[in-house]
């Protein structure tokens, strides 16, 4: 019996006649109908490396769960996988499936006589939808599996630098010999991506939130380890349901502010930024974009893994993970926050101290001869102060955001004329084409969720990253997102977007754009290449935007929905069910 009452298991049996002899018929005993009940629910899916071992980690949870005297009940929501989808229509629907699969656990939620629940999830968009969830469902005690991150290639090569040799092969700057001999290689084994994009920085920040497990974020998904911690989380859940400890007893703001400042210490996916605000708004909480721009100014940048560093994310796990961000960055942490553990995330700390595990676990770096403060720096001697900026400015009144940390020093500050495209093919073939200048600020608009589902324009920032001429002198400005491998000078979210009537709509060629990351601001400031001063700008803005006319949609079906129904991406892009109109 839960200290709370009665098990919601056994108060929908007594509501509901026929639960009985229809789980009876699939091999439930009478007395698995009196245990606890828990939902174990995965992405797995063979057809994807952050999945495919997903279901072996979810017989670990069940077997953890029926140690601990309850029955597990398992589901599945295959996700998608954003490297696959990658410049391609499928990137359209990226964001949105985030939605889709929280939607789905909380029907199977709803819709099953379960007492608690145990996700486990890898990658990009299946993470977010879990923690969304679990916030959803706040009244539900639940643990977050995150399903850890993949070995990396031959010298150390990893995914996202996939991008930056296809854009040298075209340039013809490598053979294509060398270039297939490192693709095929760039995922040796299961797990995410070896990489800080947005798979491992969203089990970073389910941990950062108290919603997994110590250590189990970018936990190497090829190790014996990850089972094993699967299995305690089936044996935790148990333990939680019992203890009555719930989501919402969990998730405070001060769990968010944890989140945001563990990000800036890791220099984490700018997706983040749409996910966040999106598991926060489930339990209650608003995050406003400011938050950002002041947790960032004081928290120091610490990790030295790619895309902004020089180490695959596998190392990050190796040098203490999450555990040892949090080690650094405790006097800015609130450590008293509550986690799954059942206990809080100061005291979660000091257990792991106590136990030696980041004596223990460094071990693994000798094996590269890398010492862990060169994976995670002391915060007496940071590799900055934090990682990502808002900005605003008369180019995006409702905010923009860019990932400061991966942006060279001398374009901190940038005035570039426009180059403006609508499509991602068409800015990426400019660029590897070699018809952009030095100097110009690239924008690629109605990439925004409203314009076609808010893609990544991965393609076209690898190109740029990755160009000798571009990547110290041209800009790019988007109301899309970006890859959590994307680096350099690229300003993204751009609210509101341009299929919502944003400014960014009425971007002309040669329309001058300032970017400056150190004032946090976005503008345009001049026309024809002439500077201009600012009430002559509003003016000109106000006058475009008052003969500006919507396009057409394009999109049916499920993206259609989204298109007609997504939030901004400044408030997390979620499907807006309160924007649908009233037939």
């Amino acid at each position: 019996m839960s200290v709370i009452g009665e098990l919601r298991s056994q108060r929908l049996r007594r509501v509901g006649p026929e639960i009985d002899p229809l789980k009876i018929s699939i091999d439930w005993t009478l007395e698995d109908l009196e245990k606890p009940q828990v939902l174990v629910e995965d992405v797995w899916g063979d057809a994807l490396p952050g999945s495919y071992h997903l279901l072996r980690l979810s017989e670990m949870a069940c077997r953890g769960v029926y140690a601990s005297g309850g029955k597990p009940a398992k589901m599945h929501v295959t996700d998608m996988c954003d490297g696959i989808a990658q410049g391609t229509e499928g990137m359209g629907y990226s964001l949105l499936s985030r939605d889709i699969i929280c939607d789905m656990v909380e029907i199977h939620w709803r819709a099953q006589p379960l007492d608690g629940m145990v996700l486990l999830s890898s990658c990009d968009k299946s993470v977010p939808a879990h923690l969304m969830a679990m916030a959803r469902l706040g009244d539900a005690p639940a643990i977050h599996v995150p399903g850890g991150t993949m070995m990396e290639g031959p010298g150390m090569f990893t995914l996202e630098r996939v991008g930056t040799i296809y854009s040298q092969l075209k340039r013809n700057e490598i053979s294509e010999d060398e270039y297939l001999f490192l693709q095929r290689r760039a995922c040796p084994t299961v797990g995410c991506c070896s990489f800080m994009g947005t798979a491992n920085t969203m089990q970073a920040m389910s941990e950062a939130l108290g919603l997994a497990m110590p250590a189990s974020a970018s936990m190497p998904a090829f190790m014996n380890d990850i089972r094993q911690s699967a299995e305690a989380c089936g044996r935790r859940i148990v333990e939680m349901i019992e203890e009555g400890l719930t989501t919402s007893k969990i998730l405070r703001r001060e769990s968010f502010e944890n989140a945001i400042m563990v990000h800036a210490a890791i220099g984490g996916s700018t997706n983040a930024l749409l996910h966040l605000p999106a598991i926060a708004r489930e339990a209650g909480i608003k995050i406003h974009p400011g938050l950002w721009n002041e947790l960032n100014r004081s928290v120091p940048f610490l990790l030295n893994c790619r895309p902004s560093g020089a180490y695959p994310a596998i190392f990050f796990w190796y040098a203490g993970g999450v555990q040892g961000i949090i080690r650094e960055i405790k006097g800015h942490l609130h450590l008293d926050a509550m986690t799954v553990t059942g206990k809080t995330l100061g005291e979660n700390l000091k257990e792991l101290e106590n136990a030696n595990y980041f004596d223990k676990v460094r071990r693994y770096l000798v094996n590269y001869r890398v010492d862990a403060e060169d994976v995670i720096a002391s915060a007496s001697r940071p590799r900055g102060e934090g990682s990502i900026a808002i900005l605003k400015g008369n180019l995006a009144p409702s905010y923009a955001m860019v990932k400061y940390s991966a942006v060279p020093p001398e374009m901190l500050r940038h005035v570039g004329p426009a180059v403006v495209f609508e499509s991602e093919k068409e800015a990426f073939d400019a660029i590897v084409g070699g018809k952009i200048e030095r100097g110009s600020a690239i924008v690629i608009r109605y990439m925004g969720p409203r314009g076609c589902g808010m893609p990544e324009m991965f393609y076209p920032t690898e190109a740029l990253a990755s160009s000798p001429e571009l990547h110290s002198t041209t800009a790019l400005v988007t109301d899309g997102r970006f890859s959590g491998a994307s680096r350099g000078p690229c300003v993204g979210h751009v609210s509101p977007e341009a299929m919502a009537g944003g400014p960014i709509a009425i971007v002309e060629r040669n329309d001058l754009i300032e970017i400056d990351i150190p004032g946090r601001s976005l503008d345009l400031v001049g026309v024809n290449g002439k500077r201009e001063d600012a009430d002559t700008m509003a003016k000109v803005i106000r006058e475009r935007l008052s003969k500006w006319k919507k396009p057409p949609e394009k999109y049916r079906g499920v993206l259609g929905l989204y298109t007609r129904l997504a939030a901004s991406a400044m408030e997390g892009g979620y499907i807006d069910f309160g924007a649908c109109p009233v037939r």
